[in-house]
Formats: C-alpha cells, sequence, structure tokens
C-alpha cells in the first residue's frame, strides 16, 4: 500500500543532519494556534473544525451551506450575493475538501468544473471559465489564475492523499495538465491573443492570461507555498526550474508590494510591486482580494520558513490592524485610511489570524482569539467571508497541511 507523506523527504533529511529547521514541510509539524495560545485541547479543536466544516457544506441551504449537489453527479460551491458560480470558490472548496478528507464532496466538486467551466478546445483551451451561472451556463469565458492555481495545488493534495483514479479523476494528471497549460500556452496555435498565466520575465502570475491583464498581477494570486512543491512536482524540468524561481520572486514581491509604514498591499499591483492605477477602478487599494494578502506570506513561512521577511510583514500589517482596535476597516488606501465605512468582516479577520503564523505572539495571538470566538459566516455574503474563514481555521489550527508524493 502506498501512503501519503506529509513531508517533503529531501528537507527532513536536512533537517535529520542537523540544518536549521524549515518549518512544516521539513519536519512534518504544523503549528497549532489555538492550543499554542489559547490551550485549546485536540479535542476541541477537531469539535471547531468539524462544527465548521458541516455548516459551510450541510448546512441550512438557505443561510448556511455552500455545497449544492446536482443529480448528475456534481455540486458547485456559489457566489450567494451574485448568484453565480466561480472557479474560486471552487477551488477553495476542493482543497477544504482534500484538507478535512472529505472525498465524495471534492469529487463533485470537481467534477462540475471539469463538465462546465473547463475549455476542451479554443483560445481558452486548458484555462477554465472563471464564472458561470448556477446552473454551468457561462457567464465570462475568461480565466482567472487563482482557480487554475488553487486547482493545481488541490489535485496534487487528491493524488497524494487518495491516489489517482481514471478519467477525470486521475487527480495527477490533471494537476499536471492544468500546471502545463499555465506555463505553456504561448506554444499552443490558435490562442487568439491568451498567453500563459505567469509572466516569463517577472516569473510572477498574471491578473489574466490576456489584454492588458497580462502586463500586471494581483498580490493574492502570489502563492509561493504552492509555487515550492511545483518545482518539485512538475513534470518538465524546465517547468521545475521556471516555478522554483517564481517561487522566490513571489517572496521577494511580497515586501515591495507591502506599505513600509501599514504592511497593507493592494488588490492589483506592478509586476515591480507599485500599485496598479491605471485604468484599475480603486484596486490599487486595499480591497477583498487583498485580505488574502496577509495570509499567503504566513502560510508560505509556517510551511517553509524560508523568506526572513515574511515574519516582518505579518507584525507590520497585524500591528496596523490592532491600532484600528475591533472593528477593522474592511477596504482601505494603503495608508489605512479606511474608504468603506463596513468593518469586522469575517474573512479579514481570518485572514488577519493566519498571518499570527508568521507574527510575534504579543501581536497575532488577539486575532488568534477572534477567530476562535467569531461564530461562522450565515446569510446573504457568507460565500468570500466563509470560505476564508474556514481556510484560516485549517491553517491556524495546523490542518493545511502538505500531502507529498506517496511512498513506493
Amino acid at each position: 500500500m502506498k501512503l501519503p507523506r506529509l513531508i517533503t523527504l529531501a528537507l527532513f533529511a536536512a533537517t535529520c543532519r542537523g540544518a536549521e529547521p524549515a518549518g512544516g514541510a521539513a519536519t512534518g509539524v504544523y503549528r497549532n494556534l489555538f492550543h499554542e495560545y489559547l490551550g485549546k485541547s485536540d479535542q476541541e479543536v477537531q469539535a471547531r473544525l468539524e462544527s465548521a466544516w458541516h455548516q459551510l457544506f450541510h448546512g441550512d441551504p438557505q443561510s448556511q451551506s455552500l455545497y449544492y449537489p446536482l443529480s448528475d453527479g456534481t455540486a458547485y460551491v456559489p457566489d450567494v450575493a451574485n448568484n453565480d458560480v466561480r472557479t474560486e470558490g471552487l477551488s477553495y472548496g476542493m482543497m477544504i475538501c482534500v484538507q478535512t478528507g472529505h472525498h465524495e464532496e471534492f469529487d463533485r466538486i470537481w467534477r462540475f468544473a471539469k463538465t462546465y467551466m473547463y475549455h476542451a478546445d479554443g483560445p481558452f483551451a486548458g484555462y477554465y471559465a472563471w464564472h458561470t451561472g448556477l446552473d454551468g451556463r457561462p457567464l465570462d469565458r475568461g480565466p482567472a489564475p487563482d482557480g487554475e492555481e488553487w486547482f493545481t495545488m488541490a489535485l496534487f493534495f487528491a493524488s497524494h492523499r487518495w491516489g489517482d483514479g481514471t478519467g477525470i479523476l486521475n487527480y495527477g494528471a490533471e494537476a499536471q495538465a492544468i500546471l502545463h497549460a499555465m506555463l505553456h500556452k504561448h506554444a499552443e496555435p490558435g490562442r487568439d491573443g491568451v498567453g500563459d498565466m505567469f509572466d516569463a520575465a517577472a516569473g510572477q502570475v498574471v491578473f489574466v492570461p490576456e489584454g492588458s491583464g497580462a502586463g500586471f498581477t494581483d498580490p493574492s494570486y502570489h502563492l509561493p507555498a504552492f509555487y515550492e512543491l511545483w518545482g518539485r512536482w512538475a513534470a518538465d524540468p524546465g517547468d521545475r526550474a521556471f516555478l522554483a524561481r517564481a517561487a522566490r520572486e513571489s517572496r521577494a514581491f511580497f515586501s515591495r508590494a507591502a506599505d513600509p509604514a501599514t504592511g497593507l498591499m493592494p488588490d492589483y499591483s506592478n509586476f515591480d510591486g507599485t500599485p496598479r492605477t491605471q485604468n484599475a477602478h480603486g484596486h490599487g487599494d486595499f480591497r477583498f482580494d487583498a485580505w488574502r494578502t496577509l495570509s499567503n506570506p504566513a502560510l508560505d513561512f509556517s510551511w517553509w520558513a524560508a523568506e526572513p521577511r515574511e515574519p516582518l510583514l505579518a507584525n507590520r500589517v497585524l500591528g496596523f490592524l490592532a491600532s484600528r482596535g475591533p472593528r477593522i476597516p474592511d477596504l482601505c488606501r494603503l495608508d489605512g485610511t479606511p474608504i468603506t465605512s463596513a468593518t469586522g468582516a469575517p474573512g479579514l479577520s481570518a485572514m488577519a489570524a493566519a498571518a499570527a503564523l508568521a507574527a510575534d505572539r504579543k501581536v497575532g495571538q488577539p486575532f488568534v482569539q477572534r477567530l476562535w470566538d467569531a461564530p461562522m459566516p450565515e446569510g446573504r455574503y457568507r460565500y468570500y467571508d466563509g470560505l476564508l474563514t474556514m481556510l484560516g481555521l485549517l491553517e491556524v489550527s495546523g490542518q493545511f497541511r502538505i500531502y507529498d508524493r506517496p511512498l513506493p
């Protein structure tokens, strides 16, 4: 029987030889801040995760659940407020399922994506339409790279945790296919201006792989924790070298994109880290996408501990948020000036708690406590807030883990 590994053996071997510990990837130990900071028992943490999972996937369909199975063997994860389905939500749902061990729900969500969103041919071949109606009807045929990134990582983990099936349930082959498309679209005929999801010169993920959107990035799409793994697992040796570079570029990018006083990052950014203001419609500010920029560097640090500036970023941004008191503005200029009267978004609070994985205890613990005390989001706006809250719970509890390739 082949068993999945929760650690990367090369790094583990280095640790055994006396090298400096390198985070959860090397040690197989993932910090549980609910236990470490709040004294919660394993049983209490597990009960909290199971309760959150049940509400999000099998709660009241009118006010709680974000999982809707269909008679064709698929299931969708809707943006309830906008009455549509997005690759963002489906890929987050798949990641939550593989991390919590829910195989059937994972397969149903993946079938929806492959059945209704996948482009088998045409200029977008190999990519996924970023959103559809609840019935799978395409609303915009263009892709959004964050969906492809999270699909790829969730599929690799599913392959390693559960083994590969056949057809679209050959998770490893599907992950490799998406990864190849993201990096090699430029070489395909008939692509009609559609390009790669990474800029080859900058070594960075783009906002969208076509038109002007291919000339800048979205800081919340930067996932060096994932790129490190793809740099080991990609089938093409050339891709492995590029992805290792992409991990380094993203780590350096975070420090350039973060405001030097507040630590806030914008929704859209140029490759040099400066806020994107040209035709950005306010996305040069800290808005909804950018909430994820609190967790992405911290997740990278908790897994790899490869970038010493990531704790500095976490301390800076959490220090700023703490200065705002209990009601943190949902949207801000990068200098911290609020641009909305709305405060206390659960999704933002969850990402702040995840940032505590890289922060000093003094600044991080209050955000961990806030996440523990917060109920799971309900109602019309439960989509983004609910998914980020569930991801935050998994990351902060040490249950967001690497599933490595099976032992021979």
